[in-house]
């Protein structure tokens, strides 16, 4: 009966120790994946900011400018380009929505964003864009690849249709998580106007025609959960410029915005705890289950081997008893 029992547990010990690595390197690659119906939405400010008054062509300090950034996943697209891509494909349709202090838009720039649903790499495929403009990303955007490793990664700008380096600049921690702060600077870059203007009758068309261009830099910060790979805040210190021309009535420049841009407090709370679940999920995959199968493995191993010695003991030699005395 030990034989038996000792055999099970041996069976049961192969079985969790070849389950740990399949857990790990062929579950994890197939299960930890962005959803393609994904919809998330951040708010971002900047207070005291400096801001141009299309009407007058002058830069004004306004007490707050609010940035809407929307991620919605168009779950048809994705399986239209997963036919030929031959992998889990996300397509994001993203928006930046800029307004002033008195909630009137300032500038919206709608971007199409194809990526590997678990790698997070570009996908290059038809819609690929931003503002209307075809690019071809290279590098990541929005989001780090899961499990984050301490060196820079390539990220794509999409004010100036770029691709540079982010830095990965330590841990740190971040309302009670550890987090790999990166940080990138885009130096000025002549880029282009946006397509939806905030005064009626401007167009980028008609702007260029004057001979002014539109510049812009940037500094930008992530705080990024490294397990998940999502950034749990960010911001920019972030300036445009208007330059040359005849629109600026001789002047050189002007300052179209400037100001440090933050996440809104409501949503760094939403965007730590949904991290924190979603950190739980994938330490499960590569971490919790794969190592709590092979400590399995290895315990059953040892229980399986101790009931076969103890069935190959020899039983032990019966004394005689001792006979009875005379008289």
């Amino acid at each position: 009966m030990r034989r038996k029992a000792g055999l099970v547990l041996l069976a049961l010990a192969v079985f969790c120790t070849a389950l740990s690595p399949l857990l790990r390197w062929y579950a994890f690659p197939r299960l930890a994946k962005i959803p393609a119906n994904q919809y998330q939405e951040v708010v971002l400010e900047a207070k005291d900011a400096t801001l141009l008054d299309y009407g007058t062509m002058r830069s004004r300090t306004v007490a707050k400018v609010t940035i809407v950034q929307t991620l919605k996943g168009d779950v048809a697209a994705s399986e239209r380009i997963e036919r030929t891509a031959g992998r889990d494909v996300v397509v994001w349709d993203g928006l930046s929505y800029i307004q002033g202090p008195d909630g009137k838009m300032v500038s919206e720039i709608p971007e199409r964003y194809i990526f590997d649903a678990h790698t997070q790499e570009p996908v290059h495929a038809t819609g690929e864009m931003v503002d209307g403009d075809p690019v071809r990303r290279d590098g990541i955007e929005f989001k780090w690849p899961f499990l984050t490793q301490k060196r820079d990664y390539e990220y794509f700008d999409a004010q100036a249709r770029i691709t540079a380096p982010i830095h990965y600049r330590g841990t740190r921690t971040f309302r009670g998580l550890t987090v790999y702060y990166f940080e990138q600077t885009v130096p000025w870059t002549k880029v282009p106007f946006p397509k939806a203007m905030p005064v009626k009758g401007i167009t980028p068309e008609s702007v260029a025609r004057t001979g002014t261009t539109r510049w812009y830099t940037t500094v930008r910060r992530f705080w990024v959960e490294p397990v998940t790979g999502a950034p749990v805040y960010g911001e920019e210190i972030h300036r445009e410029e208007l330059r040359g021309g005849t629109l600026l009535g001789g002047r050189a420049k002007v300052t179209a915005f400037a100001g440090h841009v933050k996440m809104r407090e409501d949503y760094i709370e939403h965007t730590v705890a949904l991290v924190r679940h979603n950190r739980t999920l994938v330490l499960l995959l590569t971490s919790y289950l794969p190592w709590g199968s092979l400590t399995a493995g290895a315990l059953l191993l040892a229980l399986s081997l101790w009931l076969e010695a103890r069935g190959r003991r020899p039983a032990p030699t019966p004394t005689a008893e001792p006979a009875p005395l005379t008289v």
